[in-house]
């Protein structure tokens, strides 16, 4: 099984790896810092290398194990040890992003009652769906000033791995949807933002974050959706922030 490296450090840009598996277009590495699609996050793209060979990493998938598509090239051979480089002005995006989006969660269900249905992340722009009836244009007014004031706030962000069932016991259900992970899984990971010992959202997440709520930069909120009875979908976009 590879080692997800991205999971414990979310700023690693280069890394080593062994060449496990070779399928087609698609390598199987011993470790990996590429980050494979999935909670609303898209992948990451870079490149491996071996001296002056290069493959392009063009997607990046988890099913049994992660596997990052190389292109039509022919990959490189199982034993090989290669460099991964992170495309990280893609990466970065995508953790604002990520943060932001669990502020934007945090505050619909503190003060609307309103639980995320999903959720969709992008390099410049995102979405979330959300359980209500329909938002006003004063509504939105104040989202938006409440998210831009918990980041001007310069919240810390941190994770950390949590027995499952310590999880069930202490976080909220309607924030971590547990109920949803197989049985199987036996730790979680944890994303925190806020003061350790009384966090502004505690939740449940394998996605990759900045370390402060002042890193996601100046949200702006775009717009609403009816998308259906009882559901919003709320757009936003990220301005500001380097990297």
């Amino acid at each position: 099984m590879t080692d997800p490296l991205y999971l414990a450090d979310a700023g690693l840009r280069r890394f080593e790896a062994t060449v496990e598996r070779a399928l087609d277009d698609r390598v199987v590495l011993d470790r990996t810092g590429f980050y494979p699609t999935g909670g609303g996050q898209p992948h990451d793209t870079g490149a491996l290398s071996v001296g002056d060979r290069t493959w392009p990493v063009t997607d990046v998938r988890k099913r049994d194990t992660i596997y990052h598509t190389v292109g039509e090239a022919e990959p490189p051979e199982v034993g090989t040890v290669v460099e991964g480089r992170i495309d990280w002005d893609r990466r970065h995006a995508h953790m604002r992003y990520h943060t932001a989006q669990h502020l934007l969660s945090a505050y619909l269900l503190d003060t609307y009652d309103a639980p995320t249905t999903g959720n969709q992340l992008y390099a410049d722009r995102g979405r979330l769906d959300c359980g209500y009836d329909r938002f006003t244009d004063e509504d939105l007014s104040a989202i938006e000033a409440g998210l831009n004031d918990l980041v001007a706030s310069d919240l810390p962000v941190r994770w950390y791995e949590l027995d499952r069932a310590a999880a069930e016991a202490e976080l909220d259900p309607e924030r971590t949807r547990l109920d949803l992970l197989p049985e199987s899984i036996t730790e979680v990971r944890i994303v925190e933002i806020g003061d350790a010992d009384d966090p502004y959202d505690r939740t449940a997440c394998a996605g990759t974050h900045v370390e402060s709520t002042a890193g996601i930069g100046r949200v702006r909120v775009t717009g609403r959706e009816t998308r259906g009875s009882d559901e919003e979908r709320i757009a936003f976009v990220l301005e500001g922030s380097s990297n």
